[in-house]
Order: structure tokens, then sequence, then C-alpha cells
């Protein structure tokens, strides 16, 4: 190991390493995007009606309570 603790790594390493740091980067960025809109979309369903859900359908007449 170098002084810094890091690895001396081939080109085809260095190539391998800068790939797989573009995919980590573009999965956090989805990731980010995902919980951004989950939140809004949370945000605005709290907003809009306070019951939080569906009505539940009417019952059938042949199911006794």
């Amino acid at each position: 190991m170098s002084q810094d603790d890091q690895p001396v790594l081939s080109d085809r390493g260095r190539t391998e390493a800068a790939a797989r740091q573009r995919r980590q980067a573009e999965a956090l960025r989805a990731n980010l995007a995902r919980r951004k809109a989950q939140g809004r979309a949370r945000a605005e369903g709290e907003a809009g009606s306070e019951g939080g859900g569906e009505p539940c359908p009417p019952s059938d007449p042949g199911v006794q309570d």
C-alpha cells in the first residue's frame, strides 16, 4: 500500500474503478430522484385528503355483519 493507504492500480484497475464510481453515482442520483418524487407524492396526498385512502365498497346483501 502507498502512503495514502490507497492500492496501486493498473490502467485496467483505474478504468474499472472509475466505471464503478460512475455507476454508483448514477444509482445514487436515481435513488434520490425516486425518494424526492415519493416525498412529493406523499405530501400532495396528505394535503389533498384527510381520509388517507379510498372508501370501502358497499357490502354484498348476502354478507352478514
